[in-house]
């Protein structure tokens, strides 16, 4: 791999492509994809944090076939949307620890790496209410 962020839909989405490859080459424990934090929910126009919590950075994980995140309920409600245009994806487990507020999400994904970077970008966009140009990161490969 020779970038390692992105900020337009199909520019993600190849990056996204590339990791998964990267990923199952070299075969790594995982692979992190991050949201840029300026373009992280509760971030203002001018970049600043909303409030004087900072902003939690929204990231998705894949690895042996499934993918991972963390969600609220009203953002879990948001990624089950986008699981209807993925037949390929499902949700595996769900598990929400008590000292957490949301849930982990566990995903089982089969498809070829074009296609699991489509769901990455779709399923952070969504979930995270992200604008159309958020730029994302592949943190580890």
């Amino acid at each position: 791999m020779t970038r390692f962020d992105a900020a337009d839909a199909t520019d993600r989405r190849q990056l996204f492509a590339e990791a998964v490859i990267a990923h199952r080459t070299r075969a790594s424990p995982f692979l992190t994809i991050e949201v840029d934090a300026a373009d992280a929910p509760g971030v203002a126009d001018d970049g600043e944090d909303d409030d004087e919590t900072p902003p939690q950075v929204p990231w998705i994980q894949f690895a042996d076939q499934t993918f991972n995140l963390d969600c609220t309920d009203a953002e879990l409600d948001r990624l089950k949307g986008v699981l209807s245009e993925f037949p390929e994806c499902r949700i595996d487990r769900i598990e929400r620890p008590e000292e957490a507020e949301g849930a982990n999400v566990r995903i089982t994904a089969r498809s070829d790496p074009n296609r699991l970077g489509q769901f990455a970008d779709r399923a952070l966009q969504a979930t995270y209410d992200l604008d159309d140009d958020y730029r994302a990161w592949v943190a580890g490969v």
